[in-house]
């Protein structure tokens, strides 16, 4: 399952672990992806909190956390390789494994068409 924050931002609950990264339409608006700040491990973050950055050869832009969750990882593969955000963000291109806090905000996330429906895609 996945969901989404308007700060277009992704979470997908896999088994018993939950992934966080950009959407397909943060990163066409950034264009190529070229350095990635990552939130801290073992910190918490609240939804909507800013929990990193991401550059591109066009602008910088915060990460938002879609949920309240602690981070238990980073995508160090994003870190070697931040393009791994264009060709695949809701995929191999994921910023944080996360333990939620909270899982009943994930009802308040909009589902992949209506996510579709507020970016405009």
């Amino acid at each position: 399952m996945t969901k989404y924050h308007s700060e277009h931002t992704w979470v997908r609950i896999e088994g018993g672990s939950a992934f966080v990264g950009i959407t397909v339409h943060a990163q066409d608006t950034l264009g190529d992806i070229v350095f990635v700040d990552f939130a801290h491990t073992a910190k918490s973050y609240d939804q909507g909190s800013v929990a990193g950055v991401v550059e591109s050869v066009k602008a910088a832009a915060d990460v938002h956390m879609p949920v309240t969750a602690t981070v238990l990882e980073v995508n160090e593969a994003l870190r070697a390789d931040p393009s791994l955000a264009n060709t695949d963000p809701e995929g191999a291109g994921w910023f944080y494994k996360v333990q939620l806090t909270h899982a009943t905000e994930l009802e308040g996330l909009m589902d992949a068409a209506a996510y579709a429906a507020f970016a405009g895609t």
